[in-house]
């Protein structure tokens, strides 16, 4: 991945230079006593925090960066309710006794965020009115009319759309058809990640920033989580690092590949042109593995992205590969002037599954967004909150598995943005 920027400064985005800015916060000194120490104030970690604090738990965050420094921060901002390569008979089968509760909890996750933007007052530009999987191919329509077979027996607002409609829709003829989920839509992320942390604060929680977690161990009854100037003493820890996880715990890094994902913002478009794409909104992301991915912003910027697999001289070449490709999809915009150009991690697990872990008891984790981490941090955060009150595992709808670290980590790490060319190959095949 291209050098990343020092954890005292704030990553480049759209949503840095957007978002509202974050509530006061400092790095801890000395130590402090909580029921709960949360390692990560991404969605995730600050999910669980506001959600533990409302419970009536003493919660500590700590945060090695600022507020959504990570992924939370970085990412496109659409708010997906499902996993990107695991649909509901699978995730039932996979998931076992569990398996429909997970996908209970997959199915309400989008709502989750919007409710939670909605109960706070998060200013983070929030238009939930759908998001929209086109079909690249006519062949990936069976996908589509699977997925809306499987979603819809659960109760989710799903609808299959004919070419026309998808057209109508989307703003231009480049796709088959596809579907619906009109509970998803698109958000500021880094808003959103500032907005939680206001409102953990205000339900009691404690977060600190620039204090990295440095160690983590077993001291009597309690854990210990060390920071360079502190260290929290807490009956219970949640690790919410995901993209990021070291071995503060061993092996808990090498369980995940941190994939560079690339995003641009277009400058403002104009009120014709911008009518012609997207008119109703909507976030879209389509069936192909290199995604074509597309949403606006409050402010009218087309915000898009894609992968690269190799990142040298990363900035140059994908403001050229995604700027012929928004031509190709949108020809009304031709290839657009980009404003604003970043990446960020996402974090990859070897079975494309979420993995979540209690890994002694007290310290509990998950691991994997495969690019479905707004909405899937988001809810999984306010479950491992549930457990850190007292609620038994068998009363979650979490599967806990062993650890399981990839083989030759540091190879597959190295190798894995090669997986990119593959999927552009089978783009182009049915």
């Amino acid at each position: 991945m291209p050098d990343d920027v020092p954890l005292t400064g704030l990553p480049p985005s759209l949503w840095a230079a957007t978002a509202p800015p974050p509530p006061e916060t400092a790095a801890l000194e000395g130590e402090t006593r909580a029921d709960l120490c949360i390692v990560g104030a991404g969605f995730t970690g600050l999910s669980a925090a506001l959600h533990a604090a409302e419970g009536g738990a003493s919660a500590v965050v700590l945060e090695a960066g600022t507020i959504g420094w990570g992924a939370s921060g970085r990412n496109n901002g659409q708010v997906i309710p499902t996993l990107s390569r695991m649909d509901p008979d699978e995730i039932a089968r996979r998931f076992g006794d569990r398996g429909e509760a997970f996908v209970a909890l997959i199915r309400d996750s989008a709502s989750l965020v919007f409710d939670l933007i909605r109960t706070h007052g998060i200013a983070a530009e929030a238009v939930q009115n759908g998001w929209l999987q086109p079909a690249h191919r006519p062949s990936r329509m069976a996908l589509a009319e699977a997925r809306v077979r499987q979603w819809g027996s659960r109760g989710a607002p799903v609808e299959l759309l004919d070419r026309a409609a998808m057209a109508k829709l989307a703003g231009t003829d480049h796709w088959y058809g596809g579907w619906i989920n009109r509970t998803g839509g698109h958000i500021n992320p880094l808003g959103f990640a500032r907005g939680l942390a206001a409102a953990a604060l205000r339900a009691g929680a404690r977060v600190f920033t620039h204090s990295p977690a440095t160690a983590l161990t077993r001291e009597g009854p309690a854990w210990v989580v060390r920071t360079p100037r502190g260290r929290v003493v807490a009956d219970r820890v949640i690790l919410a690092t995901n993209a990021y996880s070291d071995d503060l715990w061993p092996g808990l890094g090498r369980e995940i590949i941190p994939m560079a994902s690339y995003q641009m913002a277009t400058f403002p478009l104009s009120d014709n042109v911008r009518r012609t794409i997207l008119p109703e909104g909507h976030a879209l992301s389509d069936t192909r593995g290199d995604l074509y991915f597309y949403r606006f912003d409050a402010d009218g910027r087309l915000v898009t992205g894609g992968g690269l697999a190799i990142g040298r001289n990363w900035r140059k070449r994908i403001v050229a590969r995604i700027g012929r490709r928004v031509a190709t999809v949108y020809p009304q915009l031709g290839v657009p002037r980009f404003e604003h150009v970043w990446w960020g991690p996402v974090g990859i697990t070897a079975d494309r599954a979420p993995h979540v872990h209690e890994l002694a008891p007290g310290v509990t984790t998950w691991i994997g967004c495969n690019g479905r981490g707004v909405a899937l941090a988001t809810a999984i955060g306010r479950e491992l909150a549930r457990q850190a009150l007292g609620a038994p595992w068998s009363a979650l709808p979490l599967l806990r598995e062993p650890l399981k670290p990839i083989p030759a980590h540091g190879f597959a790490r190295a190798l894995a943005p090669l997986a990119v060319l593959e999927r552009r190959w089978r783009d182009r095949r049915d």
